[in-house]
């Protein structure tokens, strides 16, 4: 590349140097393998394919349906469900699709509120799922910041919504979703749960699984997956509770609503190096190490969460259950954007975000979030996550001392060095 495009391979280089040489801390992100990447720049992306396995609008894809049925067995066999569908672009139009399939526009939904740590999907304003569903958010305690499940069924009961969703990106406890099941069955709703932050700690065993509870699963590849860009929904049980909401004669199951959904409702030819891509991560999440790493990136986190309570700052519900943290730096004298600058400086890599409650605008908001997954990839420990909270510690402290800044990034360059990232990859 560099004899054809100077400037792009360039930065390209410069992107691998910056994940080589910082810590990368935002927790949504993380390191994808080799045989990964591999899938991701193959001969994949060239090829067509509308439709599904045996099923398909272009000829030429007697190899991608091998691809795509890989995909979608070891989806099926990892999580447990009896339906996946491996095509959607991304967690967003995953989402999507469950509510084009589930619901006619206009209808009732209760997600978190973005603000206390849901995801523009699950009902925010701006998103298409708050402006054209009804939206009625729930929340979290004002004193504990946790949900109370009781008032989750309270406000249940009272709105009768037709779905209620179930997950988080900025919750730093336990889903408990069962207790989200019982919710949705009393109120005769169908119930989505978004795994996508947690959904290799679910494999991993150190959170609940939502299949014996939900109606419809959704994921993102990546994050805690460690695998490419992209998602699957999954139905734990193809049939549940469709005649409930559709006609009798409905011709239509679960599985059938999802997958006309996804392609034709909202997409057209699914991206195959993607597919390739998560059927090898997938593979790669099968294996007694990514159970290891799954349960390792909890101990980071809680690590990490302790070391930080000791330097005085103040977390979230108090600390961690899962693989991220969301720090509230009001008596800090920073806000979350001032914080992230400064982290960025010295090659910490967070992104800043509000708390619940906070009285700061979203842009410059009073927190910043940050997590363990990609440090974890790389072999971080809980004796490094210390030395990580140490030198996060050192920097919001001393804002503008440069001396102090100098010596965190040496001390980064010495964690880095110690666990490197893609050695061989240039």
């Amino acid at each position: 590349m560099e004899h054809h495009d100077a400037k792009l391979d360039e930065a390209l280089a410069a992107e691998l140097a910056r994940q080589q040489n910082g810590l990368e801390m935002i927790p949504s992100e993380n390191f994808v393998s080799p045989a990964v990447l591999r899938a991701l720049g193959s001969v994949l992306t060239n090829k067509y394919s509308e439709g599904y396995p045996g099923k398909r609008y272009y000829g030429g894809n007697e190899f991608i349906d091998v691809i795509e049925n890989l995909a979608i067995s070891r989806a099926k066999k990892l999580f447990g469900v009896q339906h996946a569908n491996v095509q959607p672009y991304s967690g967003s139009p995953a989402n999507q699709a469950v509510y084009y399939a589930l619901l006619k526009p206009g209808e009732k939904v209760m997600g978190m509120s973005l603000t206390h740590g849901g995801h523009l999907t699950h009902g925010w304003k701006v998103s298409f799922s708050g402006r054209y569903y009804h939206s009625v958010p729930y929340g979290v305690d004002k004193e504990t910041h946790l949900i109370d499940y009781d008032v989750v069924l309270e406000l249940a009961r009272k709105e009768r919504p037709q779905l209620i969703i179930a997950g988080a990106t900025a919750y730093p406890r336990a889903i408990d979703f069962k207790a989200f099941g019982q919710i949705a069955a009393e109120v005769g709703a169908y119930l989505l749960t978004d795994i996508a932050h947690i959904a290799g700690l679910i494999i991993a065993e150190v959170h609940q699984s939502p299949v014996p509870y939900a109606d419809v699963v959704t994921t993102t590849t990546h994050k805690t997956l460690r695998g490419p860009r992209g998602a699957i929904i999954m139905c734990p049980r193809i049939e549940d509770r469709l005649k409930e909401k559709y006609h009798e004669d409905s011709k239509w199951n679960l599985a059938e609503l999802i997958d006309r959904a996804v392609f034709p409702g909202l997409q057209g030819g699914p991206h195959n190096h993607q597919t390739a891509a998560i059927a090898t991560a997938l593979d790669e999440a099968s294996t007694p190490a990514f159970k290891r790493y799954g349960e390792q990136i909890v101990k980071n986190a809680r690590a990490l969460a302790d070391q930080l309570l000791a330097h005085d700052f103040r977390l979230i519900t108090g600390g961690t259950d899962n693989h991220l943290i969301l720090i509230d730096l009001s008596n800090k004298n920073l806000s979350g954007g001032e914080a992230e600058t400064l982290l960025d400086e010295v090659g910490i890599t967070v992104n800043k975000n509000t708390v619940p409650y906070d009285t700061r605008k979203p842009m410059d908001p009073s927190g910043v979030r940050l997590g363990t997954p990609a440090l974890t990839t790389r072999g971080f420990t809980e004796v490094d996550m210390k030395l990580v909270a140490d030198v996060i510690a050192d920097v919001i402290h001393n804002p503008k001392k440069e001396l102090v800044k100098e010596s965190v990034r040496k001390k980064i360059s010495e964690l880095t060095q110690r666990h490197p990232l893609y050695a061989g990859l240039s």
